[in-house]
This record gives C-alpha cells, sequence and structure tokens, in this order.
C-alpha cells in the first residue's frame, strides 16, 4: 500500500525486529520517520532501507530509558523532519529466567525500557500533540500484557503496565475533549531478532512460542492504527493472541497450570545456549541486524484472522448486503 499522505512518525526500537519491520511499512506509505535505537550501524541500515521503500528518515541515538534524551529525540524530528502525526512505542528488552533466578537490576533496566520508555515517548510525543489538538500514538503491546506466561516475569509485568498507564491516558483524553488518539496493538509470537540478543538464563536458545508469524504481519497492524482517522482502542494481531486474551478471561487458573507443564519447553530451542552469549540487556549488540529472526522456515507470513479484522467493516457490508438480497429472493419466491 502507498499513499500521498507524507506523514511525520517517530519509531522507538527501530533497530531491528518488529520496529524495523513497522519503519518499512511507514516508509511504504511515504512517511518521514525518525528511527530511534541505541545501535548506530542498525540504525544507519533501517535508514537506508526506508528511504529504498519511499520513505525518508533520520536516525536518532537514543536509550529510550533516558527521559531527556526521548525529549531530545523528539525535538529533533520536528527541527529536521516536521510536526510529529505518529508516535510509535515499541523498544523492548527482555529476560528469559525465572523468577527465583532473577536480579533487581534486571528488574529495573527492562522495566525502565519496556514500561517507562513508553511513557517517556508517549510523554514527549503529547507535548507537542496536545498544542496542535491532532495526532496518533500507537503502543506496540503483547498477548503477554493480558496472559503471562512463566520465564519473562519481568517483560510480562511491563507489558501489564503500559495497559494501565494508557487507559488512564485514554480517560484524560476524553475528559480534555481532545482529539489525540491512542492505540495498543497486541501481538502474537514473531520471528524477530529478539531471540538471537535476549539475556537468558535457560540451558538452551531461547525461541517465540508457536504458532510464529513474521514480523511484516504484525507490522501491517501498527501502520492500518497509525494512519487510522478513528484508530480502534485495541487490535488483536494473530489467532494465538486472540486465544491467549479470551483464555484468561474464562480459564486463567486452568492457564496457570498449562503453561506452567509447557511454558519452559515452549520457549526453548532443542540447542544449548551459550551464558557467554552477547545480549542487547544493558547495551546494544553491534551489528547491521534486520526485521527477521532465525525462525523464517517456521513462521507464517500471512494471518487470516488479521485480513478479517482490518477488512471487518467490508466484511459487516458484505454480509448486510447478501442478507438483503437472500431477504428479497425468499419474498419474490414467496
Amino acid at each position: 500500500m502507498t499513499t500521498n499522505d507524507h506523514k511525520v512518525a517517530v519509531v522507538t526500537g527501530a533497530s531491528g525486529g518488529l520496529g524495523r519491520a513497522i519503519a518499512h511499512a511507514l516508509a511504504k506509505r511515504g512517511a518521514s520517520v525518525g528511527l530511534i535505537a541505541r545501535n548506530p550501524e542498525a540504525l544507519e541500515a533501517c535508514k537506508q532501507e526506508v528511504e529504498t521503500l519511499g520513505g525518508r528518515a533520520l536516525v536518532l541515538l537514543c536509550d529510550v530509558a533516558d527521559a531527556h534524551a526521548v525529549e531530545q529525540a523528539a525535538a529533533r524530528v520536528e527541527e529536521e523532519l516536521g510536526p510529529i502525526d505518529i508516535w510509535i512505542n515499541d523498544a523492548m528488552v527482555s529476560v528469559f529466567s525465572p523468577v527465583k533466578e532473577m536480579t533487581a537490576d534486571d528488574y529495573k533496566r527492562t522495566t525502565d525500557v519496556c514500561y517507562l520508555g513508553y511513557v517517556y515517548g508517549t510523554m514527549a510525543a503529547l507535548r507537542r500533540m496536545l498544542p496542535r489538538d491532532r495526532g496518533t500514538i500507537v503502543q506496540v503491546g503483547s498477548a503477554l500484557a493480558v496472559r503471562s506466561i512463566p520465564l519473562q516475569s519481568a517483560y510480562c509485568a511491563s507489558k501489564h503496565a503500559i495497559l494501565g498507564f494508557t487507559d488512564s491516558l485514554r480517560c484524560e483524553l476524553h475528559h480534555d475533549k481532545s482529539n489525540v488518539k491512542v492505540s495498543v496493538v497486541q501481538m502474537p509470537a514473531m520471528n524477530t531478532t529478539q531471540f538471537t540478543w535476549v539475556k537468558s538464563r535457560l540451558p538452551n536458545k531461547p525461541q517465540p512460542v508457536p504458532p510464529i508469524f513474521q514480523p511484516e504481519v504484525a507490522a501491517e497492524v501498527v501502520a492500518h492504527a497509525a494512519y487510522a482517522k478513528c484508530p480502534r482502542r485495541e487490535y488483536w494481531v494473530g489467532r494465538s493472541t486472540v486465544q491467549a486474551i479470551l483464555g484468561q478471561k474464562v480459564i486463567p487458573g486452568l492457564l496457570d497450570i498449562y503453561l506452567g507443564k509447557t511454558g519452559y519447553k515452549a520457549q526453548q530451542r532443542p540447542e544449548p545456549d551459550s551464558p557467554e552469549r552477547a545480549n542487547n540487556l544493558y547495551d546494544f549488540v553491534p551489528g547491521a541486524h534486520g526485521a527477521h529472526g532465525p525462525f523464517d522456515s517456521q513462521s507464517e507470513n500471512f494471518s487470516p484472522q488479521v485480513k478479517a479484522d482490518l477488512n471487518r467493516g467490508w466484511i459487516a457490508l458484505g454480509l448486510a448486503a447478501a442478507a438483503v438480497t437472500t431477504a428479497a429472493l425468499w419474498r419474490k419466491s414467496a
């Protein structure tokens, strides 16, 4: 999809994985994109990709855990690209570890990036969007924001916190009669680079819990929410996300037991991991990286659920037309 609506967007966590795929999706729509992350080599590679796809890009070296740095990055975007129309919070880190083996520092760092990084990004966006009374903020969430799993307690807790923060913000925007929009996109397991650089205390290499989707499937939903005139409050990506969220509402206790039995094995490949492997919790892992992780052969490029969800207005219209036609034919034959 390509448009001539040259919006200015900011994507945090743009150096790899889903953030990089989101930058690509926005570029195809002709956006100018501020790319925020810590890795200069990966951001420069992403910038080239964005410009090849038809967008403009600005590299912004920034750790989202630093509120002042996020504010400075937002100011640079407005100076060099123009007023920010879209802000997408996506930056993340994680630790694969049982709670009993976690450290206070690891919890703090994960929370600083995965939760407070979203808060700082949202605040920087609001400082610019509220006076103009326009703009869209998209929070990249997860099925794990609703249904936690073992071995990722810090990440799950941060995703839960984002929902609480965003719900409060929505109430305030309604109170102020603001036209600034906020949407959350809840993600499934994806084939992203995080599984090659995430910190882990597990004996085997980490992996996403199947079914696994390519990041482009999710990036398309984020771009849809970013460009929608009236984005939905929340989007669910993939059948597994739908199942996890609805299951948590109906059978949370049974899911505790089920995930306790299956969640350890499902998050590990049958390959030993090295405790010396580089991870990106406290510093970035060098390299140009990309949007995809090592699970291409196991990943789905298409989601019927996403297709139906993004086109449900047309589907409803089609069903209504079919119902009217059927009723007319029935009356005619009666």
